[in-house]
């Protein structure tokens, strides 16, 4: 049998765009023969699809779907917004909810699902699709959230279609209230989360390294004041509950009245409604936010992984 060198793995990658692990197997498969080894990874579907896998994909959808006292938010990425408003690309997001839902938001669990519209797991559906449109695509992330007495409260942002968009909001809200009341409180405060991007639901959740952060910046602005050490302590306390006002849920001024803190906007819908009420958590899906392009050093690459 042939050596399989990093050099070749690396010339099939570079001419195929499959996987490193691909090209290897392929190569041994082929008992070194290049050509052949292209062969075998078009035959098996690996060239046209993985060739793509290399772009960046930063565009797509977020999706939502609610069951009951569960709900889930997928994203999954395109290369293009073109692709997003593609039938066949909208149907296996608002699928890719569903199966969120299942799968408890696991994300290793959903590619492994078996599709019954198919016949074969979810990520060889998305295969399929991407050969099918030719742009990348990825199922990124996905979370679910649940209630054991309340409800699930869903908001997206630049609908492309029911409960698909560019930004996704899910609030478990646990409340022996009406539910329907429930339901219209949770949709204002999924609107709120998607205008007002908090990092934090309480303050008690703060990070305490990034206040610990915030007040040395805010310490060291306070100093080139020329202030007082006494004076410098209030004006940095008084910055930190700025910050929090910035950045914490409950802390923030409400969006549809900026008057009320969002906190107090829940108390008061308590006491109107009789019963107490407790936003559980949120999460909020903004498409793309944080993909870069990464560069890549494929020769260490390939050696790393033949040393496998």
């Amino acid at each position: 049998m042939s050596e399989i060198t990093a050099s070749m793995v690396k010339d099939l990658r570079e001419s195929t765009g499959a996987g490193m692990l691909d090209c290897k197997k392929a190569l041994v498969a082929t008992n070194g023969d290049m050509e052949q080894a292209v062969d075998w990874l078009r035959k098996k579907g690996l060239a046209s699809a993985a060739k793509k896998s290399s772009r960046v994909a930063a565009e797509g959808l977020v999706a939502v779907a609610v069951d009951g006292n569960k709900g889930a938010i997928v994203e999954v990425n395109s290369e293009t917004d073109f692709v997003a408003k593609n039938e066949l690309f909208q149907e296996y997001v608002e699928d890719a909810a569903l199966v969120a839902l299942a799968s408890h938001g696991d994300v290793c669990k959903m590619k492994t699902f078996n599709c019954p519209k198919c016949g074969k797991t979810f990520e060889e559906r998305l295969t399929d699709l991407i050969a099918k449109i030719g742009e990348n695509m990825t199922l990124r992330r996905a979370q679910m959230v649940e209630v054991s007495n309340g409800v699930i409260a869903s908001y997206i942002h630049n609908v492309a279609r029911n409960n698909l968009g560019k930004i996704g909001v899910l609030v478990a809200i646990e409340s022996s209230a009406d539910k329907a009341k429930l339901q219209e409180l949770g949709k204002h405060l999924a609107m709120h989360i998607a205008a007002s991007r908090p990092l934090f639901q309480t303050i008690a959740a703060v990070d305490p390294a990034a206040v610990e952060r915030e007040k040395a910046i805010f310490s060291e602005q306070a100093k080139a004041s020329g202030k007082p050490e006494n004076i410098i302590e209030k004006m940095v306390e008084g910055r930190i509950r700025k910050y929090y006002d910035e950045v914490v849920f409950e802390e923030q001024a409400y969006i549809m009245d900026p008057d009320k803190k969002v906190k107090q906007v829940i108390a008061d819908a308590a006491k109107e409604l009789g019963a107490d009420i407790k936003v559980k958590e949120f999460v909020c899906f903004k498409l793309g936010e944080g993909i870069q392009k990464k560069e890549e050093d494929f020769a260490a690459e390939v050696a790393a992984q033949l040393a496998k």
